[in-house]
């Protein structure tokens, strides 16, 4: 797949206007996969995050953005169009900007998320904002109630690197359809895929001033104000657990709604009934995009009775693994995403054998690849469940291969991790492995291969993977809130 270079929309959205930074500043866009600057991109202000703030106040208050839904499924519509016409540009982006190998952007990077849109165009028109409940009596005499769903108001929405074009529409197209107003804040190492975004709501879309804001900024106080600001009523944030945790913080103080898709330490829990190489035949996907995916299995569970068969399996798939320059679509992975995070999984790796785990395959910077931010694919064996690297989330190629003596012990060291974001079970069984699976606590598990993820599924996590869910009626109901009204019964 020929990708031309990007040529992206580098300024910010505010109040419908496609500007550069308030004081003129720029910051430098880097290729991870040769750490070479791609270009730049307007540097927001705290001030023009303040000014966008306003912007999207104004459009909830004073237009009639909230209550017109064929307004807002048109303007959803005209996105999904413009955006299926660009698509090969917004590819290009992904690709130079995020380092995601070109094979992987039907999927989650590009197409996929493209279409998505689709879903929330047609939500906005057919969900019942409006219901009547059933009369009941009161103090002897009949009561009629209407409940309804109105949206909750201006979004702060903060997106993360790893898979930004789709997590910049997976917020935008709920929040849009429910009648909500946005500020969105990309992550500073993706950029292009947020301010490209603004310029299509600018220029192919009815969509009124101020109801769709972009600021990118390498300054992350301006992220903080999105939380902080009594003017913003929800703030939505996928990225790690650390940051949702100072976010949630920051929204107490004026107790603003608050979504948070946050980090995971998914485990693969494999059965002693098993069919191993079907069951282990995806083991590879723990290094897709360089690992660095929230729901990614990072743990996996092998009956000790089988521990070595398995554990060969896994090394095999490894050793066979193909990754590299991004733009070549035989490979499935590409770098990290900067210098900082290819430092901090390095540092993993090491903590990993110094805590006492085997390192099987792996564990450094691959010598064919100097240039750029690359991390071997990494295979640990014999790895204590306690110990850091099968605690924390390493967001990197990096899986931790760990024996388990019975179900029961299984289930236990898959709930050992203050995460529940992810995870999968296989078994020869479908009961059993059903079984094993309502017992792991975990917003989503895949049962012998089977993928649960689409735009209609909501998806989230337990424990300190988030508050909240994301895609599905589910998630567009985080947007909106409840009012009830009583009215005369009927007669």
């Amino acid at each position: 797949m020929a990708l031309a270079p990007p040529s992206p929309e580098t300024r910010n959205l505010i109040d419908g206007e496609l500007v550069e930074a308030s004081n003129g500043a720029r910051f430098e866009n880097v290729d991870p996969a040769t750490g070479d600057v791609l270009g730049d991109c307007a540097d927001g202000t705290k001030d023009d995050a303040l000014a966008a703030v306003a912007a999207a106040r104004r459009a909830f208050d004073e237009t009639s953005w909230r209550e017109d839904a064929a307004l807002r499924a048109r303007c959803l519509g005209q996105l999904l169009e413009a955006l299926r016409e660009e698509k090969e540009t917004l590819r290009s982006i992904v690709v130079h900007e995020v380092g995601a190998p070109v094979s992987t952007t039907p999927f989650m990077q590009v197409d996929d998320p493209i279409q998505m849109v689709a879903y929330w165009a047609e939500l906005a028109e057919s969900y019942a904002f409006e219901r009547r409940l059933e009369d009941v009596p009161y103090l002897g005499q009949p009561q009629g109630r209407i409940l309804r769903r109105e949206p909750a108001g201006v979004v702060g929405a903060i997106t993360p690197w790893n898979v930004p074009l789709y997590l910049n529409l997976a917020k935008l197209g709920p929040a849009l359809a429910a009648g909500c107003t946005v500020v969105l804040k990309p992550a500073p190492d993706t950029p292009w895929c947020a301010t490209h975004l603004g310029r299509l709501v600018a220029e192919r879309t009815d969509l009124p001033a101020g109801v769709v804001n972009v600021v990118a900024s390498s300054d992350h106080g301006v992220g903080e104000i999105l939380a902080t600001d009594p003017r913003v009523d929800l703030v939505t944030f996928t990225g790690s657990t650390a940051t949702g945790r100072r976010v949630m913080e920051c929204a107490s103080a004026t107790l603003k709604k608050v979504f948070l898709e946050l980090g995971g330490k998914s485990a693969h829990v494999v059965l002693d009934d098993a069919k191993l190489d079907k069951a282990l035949a995806m083991v590879g996907t723990t290094c897709v995009h360089g690992g660095q995916g929230c729901a990614i299995n990072t743990r996996l569970l092998l009956p000790r009775s089988r521990y070595d068969e398995g554990l060969a399996i896994a090394r095999a798939a490894f050793e066979s693994w193909s990754y590299g320059d991004p733009r070549d679509p035989r490979n499935l992975q590409g770098p990290q995403i900067s210098r900082r995070q290819q430092e901090r999984v390095l540092a993993y790796v090491e903590k990993g054998r110094r805590e006492g785990a085997r390192l099987v395959l792996g564990g450094g910077v691959p010598k064919h690849l100097p240039r750029g931010f690359y991390v071997e694919p990494t295979l640990f064996a014999d790895v204590d469940p306690d110990s850091t690297i099968a605690q924390e989330e390493i967001f990197g190629p990096v899986l931790c291969v760990i024996p388990y003596e019975d179900d029961d012990d299984a289930v236990r060291i898959a709930n050992g991790t203050p995460y529940g974001l992810s995870g999968s079970v296989s078994g020869g069984s479908l009961e059993r492995a059903l079984g094993v699976a309502r017992r792991i606590r975990s917003g989503t598990l895949s049962v012998n291969g089977a993928q649960w993820f689409h735009v209609d599924t909501p998806f989230g996590g337990m424990g300190q993977s988030g508050i909240g869910r994301e895609n599905g009626r589910e998630g567009f109901e985080e947007y909106l809130e409840t009012k009830v009204m009583a009215v005369p019964a009927r007669r």
